[in-house]
């Protein structure tokens, strides 16, 4: 579903801690932004379970693309005057799972031992150039700080930082910030979504945030009818319209001005 456009392309990363929740508050988000424009879905997380929130079958992953070349390469079967770059592009578009309103592709992990450096790099520019093709690029990133140490996801225009109700998941946020921030990371905005948040905010909690200068951009109280389709497989992106976590996304998307 890659369309000719002149459009800005609005870029929004979710991070957070695992089990925090920021999977399902993607898949939310990208299903209400598809109602709105193209949106290019990106699982970067290892874990690969973006695809089943959204209800979308899984292609092959970009880490199994960047194998494929490095096996090509070391076997000198690159085919005659095809670049790198041009085979990572070509084959990244071909792993791309295709919706009416919703494109998914999945980061995957790496097969094998080594410094991919340079290929990570070449996929970044695949990446970037697939990309502009959408009015919106949504990543789900790798739970934890790995992702955003290595720089995966690079100029974003809005990065959301997940937790839930616990101190742990409180810190894990405020050293994504603070990681942010020292790599020089590009990232027009930041804010922190409390995911299963009472309200008001346990008093810890509430001096944890404002200690770390987070921008708290929504609290989402616990959601119960999340687990009844979770216990059936259900994708998640068929909660309904008024249950606590929809409610939670849309109003967060309007603070944004996403809607």
């Amino acid at each position: 579903m890659i369309i000719d456009r002149l459009k800005m392309t609005t870029t929004i990363a979710i991070a957070g801690k695992g089990g925090s929740g920021k999977t399902t508050i993607a898949a939310l988000l990208i299903k209400l932004l598809s109602q709105k424009g193209a949106v290019l879905a990106i699982d970067a997380d290892p874990a690969t379970n973006l695809n089943l929130v959204l209800g979308l079958p899984l292609s092959d992953s970009v880490g199994k693309v960047r194998e494929e070349m490095a096996a090509k390469v070391k076997a000198r079967t690159m085919e005659p005057g095809l670049s790198k770059q041009d085979y990572l592009d070509m084959k990244i578009s071909e792993a791309l799972v295709e919706s009416p309103q919703i494109d998914l592709l999945a980061m995957g992990r790496p097969e094998g031992a080594g410094c991919y450096c340079a290929a990570n790099s070449m996929i970044r520019t695949c990446i970037d150039r697939l990309g502009k093709n959408y009015d919106y690029v949504v990543i789900d990133c790798e739970a934890g700080m790995e992702h955003i140490s290595r720089q995966t996801t690079r100029d974003i225009d809005i990065m959301l930082l997940v937790s839930d109700l616990t101190v742990r998941g409180i810190f894990t946020a405020a050293n994504m910030k603070a990681l942010i921030k020292e790599l020089r990371t590009h990232a027009g905005k930041i804010y922190l979504i409390v995911n299963r948040a009472s309200s008001p905010l346990p008093p810890k909690i509430a001096r944890m945030i404002e200690e770390a200068s987070l921008q708290v951009i929504g609290l989402i109280p616990e959601d119960q009818e999340i687990k009844e389709l979770e216990a059936e497989g259900t994708p998640l992106i068929e909660l309904p319209p008024g249950s606590q976590l929809q409610k939670g996304v849309l109003g967060i998307a309007l603070k944004l001005g996403l809607l």
